[in-house]
């Protein structure tokens, strides 16, 4: 059967990544797509790409179809989330949202970086983390709710979180970080990770031929990484925009304990390959070997490199994503498909744009 589905905020570089998606998944049929600035354009008209392929039209962001489906998307700045989250969920919808609304699990400390309160912090114990790869026992749990009936809720896990976590989480799991050791993100993303809406930063003229940090030691992402790595007070993150349309690179600084004195780089790649087993979208290059942005474009997939500095004693760890597929749409419909007990590669495109 196939199942329906709505996106909230469909106009949105990332929405729009989920409606390319969701119209050619096996299981999903899309029925339902918002924007309250474009209601009442088709989509083609819109993004022309899809002429000829679709012809929904933009509804408003409270279109009462969307209480007709069976899942809804919603790829809308935080604090939107939070004014739709609770009725989608009283109404019988699954919900996987897209935002920064729950997917911290302290409110106060939503509240602290995001500088408004949490007004379902309730629905925090109940929802899963949206990280397939770190986060399964979570989302295997949400499933079997959701297969008894229950309208469940998935907070997406955000771009940076996902390539930096994916990258160092299994070092950091497998205990081979220096203890109170601060480790170090330096992350690297294109112009659409900071949405359609333009501003001075992402003007054409100001960022072609331009790279620059932005919000150095205060970005919101930090407590979110430092949530999935479980390294409170240890994240220095400095994250950077490039002149790209699309992909992610982060690279994470691990000083190493006494617990990694021997092993080699072979070695690490081979314990994160363990890690990963079974996981369809990472793919661990061999050592020495760096991903590249352009090898993920297009794709669902994080390719971590691993390169080891016996000198200092770190290990660097690079992942790299498009940050609007494995970095928002495609992570949501993969977890889509975890709870609605699809095949988790259902719908999801594992080869990048060769060129």
């Amino acid at each position: 059967m196939a199942y329906r589905a709505g996106v909230v905020g469909a106009a949105g570089y990332a929405g729009v990544e989920l409606v390319r998606l969701l119209l050619a998944h096996p299981d999903f049929e899309l029925t339902v797509i918002t924007s309250n600035a474009d209601a009442g354009t088709p989509l083609a008209s819109t993004y022309p790409a899809f002429t000829g392929a679709s012809d929904l039209v933009f509804s408003g962001h409270d279109a009462p179809e969307l209480a007709g489906c069976d899942v809804v998307f919603l790829a809308v700045p935080h604090t939107a989330a939070l004014a739709q989250v609770p009725s989608l969920l009283a109404a019988g919808v699954t919900v996987v949202d897209l935002s920064a609304d729950y997917r911290l699990s302290d409110p106060a400390v939503y509240e602290t970086w995001y500088g408004v309160p949490h007004t379902s912090p309730e629905l925090l114990a109940e929802r899963a983390f949206g990280l397939p790869e770190l986060f399964a026992d979570e989302l295997t749990a949400l499933a079997a709710r959701h297969a008894a009936g229950d309208a469940v809720l998935v907070a997406c896990a955000g771009c940076y979180p996902t390539a930096t976590s994916l990258a160092a989480a299994p070092a950091v799991r497998a205990g081979l970080v220096a203890p109170g050791a601060p480790v170090v993100v330096d992350a690297i993303s294109g112009v659409t990770g900071a949405g359609k809406t333009p501003s001075a930063r992402t003007h054409f003229c100001h960022a072609e031929e331009n790279v620059e940090a932005y919000n150095v030691c205060r970005h919101r992402h930090t407590p979110e990484i430092e949530q999935i790595l479980d390294l409170p007070g240890r994240v220095v993150f400095t994250p950077h925009l490039a002149p790209l349309k699309r992909g992610l690179l982060s690279t994470v600084t691990l000083p190493l304990g006494p617990a990694a004195a021997d092993l080699t780089a072979e070695e690490l790649v081979e314990r994160y390959r363990a890690f990963y087993a079974g996981r369809p979208f990472v793919h661990v290059l061999d050592a020495g070997a760096c991903p590249q942005t352009a090898s993920v474009a297009g794709s669902n997939v994080c390719q971590v490199g691993l390169a080891l500095d016996a000198r200092t004693g770190v290990l660097v760890a690079m992942g790299a994503i498009d940050n609007l597929c494995k970095g928002a749409a495609g992570q949501a419909v993969q977890c889509a498909n975890i709870v609605f007990g699809l095949s988790e590669a259902a719908g999801l495109p594992v080869m990048a744009l060769p060129v």
